[in-house]
């Protein structure tokens, strides 16, 4: 084996080596030695199989390379021994002319022992061992020409796709601006549909509803609008509208004739009671409710529950009537049993007095939602109510007879306490305006079985209640009174053996439906401090069981409505004060009507009619 210092000194054999012609070079070949994997792997990807080398450990070696990824181990290893070159010692890392690197102990060998021709291991191109070169750096890298391009071509893709991005973002801005225009467009389409619903509706019940009422206008000075008969509703909308307005100008020049007062007689009496139109706006599903309140300046309504199943509890709801129309549910206070009567303070909107079978009456926070007093009777509540003149003090009607004034900012005691004229239970009470009434002097009426009474608390004087005379018309059932107007309206069903009385008068929440029977409405006006003037009484369908409810509406430039339920017809029907004209028929999905009630708002007034698990609200659509 020729000695390796040989070739490291410039001698004589060198230059020979140098001198040798290319043929010969051509025709001389390597000793067999190990090949490198990228020889390997090159020779595997052109014969499509693995060379098998004849020197012992060599399959092995083979084996290990194919496993071996060449973009692992470029610039990082040695391609003869595969193993790491260093920057010093006998493997520094050097190179050959052709450029190819190589640990410089394993390339001086193979260089050795390629006798006279010596090739590079990658390339076989010519080289001699004072070829090599040592290379000093602390680490070679070189960028790879296929993954560049690579890498410039995803390039050029993601700045393709960037633009395309950008133009369909610019598309979808444009068509979310599109759908806002056409949700817009829509909302005021639905609103116009809405407006134009409400005007066919309204001029259906004009034709349709009133022709029945012309026949007997209350206040027209004694003259009466002939009543139209059935077959005119059978002539198309438009020619009885044309028919209609016919027949009031010509009735109208015929009275006139007759009676000069009459023009202004006749139309402040049409314009009462035939342009007042109540519409379903809302309808709400309240399982278990039985009494309910509106507070219009908040938008929210509050009512009395009882939860489903077996032993139900008894809970309060606060239900917004601003879409989506949230609900919060609100316990009683213990031992506080059934909501016998419930109201929102008129002057402070964010309390709300409660009167329970429990023996408590509570005031509620709707703020925080808690109840922020709760007094202890001496029997269970039937009814409450603020002082209109006051938001510090309440009333109390209780189950036997007996009525209660409490003071809010003396919790200790009541203020006072006095029996009734009965034992029976006092189901409805009012506060009375004090704008005739003695200074510091309060009024309240107070409704039982017996009749109507007004009481008097407060003054140096001891006062007696005042018995409102009703005539002989059986039992009071309810009252509703219109503060800003003083009318009140009685509700009476004819009366049953003193002995059953107690009995009869079931409270509201009673399980017992009932049935219609003939009954009576009374219309009372109240002048002064204590005289009131009967003005009207007509028939009426009442419950033969429960307690109704029932409400008076003062409309502004129309008068007053009354607002009450019909147990035969199943509906709620308005009915014009002092005359009891009916108005308008409301038809009712359920029966039967446990609670109406009426309130003021900024578009007229809101009546809720609550009857079976269903609160219908109504919204007053009045031409002034």
């Amino acid at each position: 084996m020729p000695n390796p210092s040989d070739y490291i000194a410039l001698g004589s054999q060198l230059e020979e080596d140098s001198e040798e012609t290319e043929e010969e070079q051509e025709e001389e070949w390597f000793i067999p030695v190990m090949e490198s994997p990228w020889v390997l792997a090159e020779k595997e990807s052109k014969n499509g199989e693995a060379t098998v080398c004849s020197n012992a450990g060599e399959s092995g070696e083979n084996s290990q390379g194919n496993e071996w990824n060449r973009g692992d181990i470029d610039g990082l290893f040695c391609p003869i021994c595969m193993e790491a070159w260093t920057t010093t010692g006998d493997h520094h890392v050097c190179c050959l002319p052709c450029g190819h690197i190589f640990g410089f102990s394993c390339i001086r060998k193979w260089l050795q022992q390629q006798g006279t021709t010596k090739k590079c291991p990658q390339c076989n191109r010519k080289c001699t061992l004072k070829d090599v070169r040592k290379l000093f750096a602390s680490r070679v890298v070189a960028i790879d020409g296929e993954s560049q391009k690579r890498i410039q071509s995803l390039e050029a893709k993601c700045i393709s796709l960037d633009k395309k991005n950008a133009v369909l973002i610019k598309k979808e801005a444009e068509w979310k601006k599109k759908e806002a225009e056409w949700k817009k467009r829509e909302a005021l389409l639905q609103r116009e549909l809405h407006q134009l619903k409400e005007k066919t509706i309204y001029l259906e019940h004009l034709l349709d509803v009133k022709p029945r009422t012309l026949g007997h206008p209350p206040s027209m000075g004694g003259y009466c609008v002939p009543s139209l008969g059935s077959p005119f509703s059978a002539i198309p909308l438009r020619k009885r509208c044309i028919l209609i307005g016919l027949m009031i100008f010509i009735f109208y020049l015929t009275l006139c004739t007759v009676d000069c007062n009459f023009p202004k007689q006749f139309f402040s009496s049409l314009v009462k009671y035939t342009f007042i139109v109540l519409i379903l706006q809302k309808e709400l599903g309240v399982d278990g409710a039985r009494l309910f309140d509106i507070d219009a300046s908040s938008k929210i309504i509050l009512m009395t529950r009882r939860l489903q199943g077996l032993g139900g509890m008894h809970v309060l709801t606060k239900m917004s009537l601003v879409a989506p129309y949230t609900r919060q549910d609100i316990s009683l206070p213990t031992g506080s049993k059934a909501v016998r009567d419930l109201h929102i303070c008129p002057s402070d909107g964010s309390l709300s007095l409660f009167a329970s079978l429990g023996k408590k009456l509570s005031v509620l926070s709707t703020k925080i939602n808690n109840f922020i007093l709760a007094y202890d009777l001496p029997a269970p509540a039937w009814s409450c109510s603020w002082d209109l003149n006051g938001s510090h003090q309440i009333y109390a009607g209780l189950q036997n007879g007996s009525l209660v004034v409490f003071d809010m900012r003396q919790t200790a005691r009541p203020l006072e306490f006095v029996n009734g004229l009965t034992s029976n239970p006092v189901h409805t009470i009012y506060s009375l305006h004090n704008s005739t009434l003695p200074s510091g002097v309060t009024a309240v009426l107070s409704a039982s079985s017996a009749g109507i009474c007004q009481w008097n608390f407060g003054g140096s004087e001891e006062r007696q209640p005042v018995v409102l005379e009703t005539g002989n018309q059986g039992a009071c059932i309810s009252l509703a009174y219109c503060p800003s107007s003083d009318d009140i309206i009685a509700s009476f069903r004819p009366r049953i053996d003193n002995s059953n009385e107690m009995a009869y008068s079931q409270h509201l929440l009673t399980p017992a439906i009932g049935q219609g029977v003939q009954g009576s409405h009374v219309h009372l006006k109240r002048f002064g401090s204590n005289c009131y003037q009967k003005l009207a009484v007509t028939c009426a369908n009442v419950n033969d069981v429960r307690l109704p409810r029932s409400a008076v509406m003062n409309i502004e430039s129309h008068g007053c409505l009354f607002a009450s339920g019909d147990e035969l017809r199943g509906e709620l029907v308005l009915q014009e004060l002092p005359s009891f004209t009916v108005i308008q028929h409301l038809k009712l999905r359920k029966q039967p009507i446990y609670d109406v009630k009426y309130v003021h708002d900024v578009d007229g007034g809101l009546l809720g009619c609550l009857c079976d698990d269903i609160l219908q609200l109504y919204g007053n659509h009045a031409l002034k």
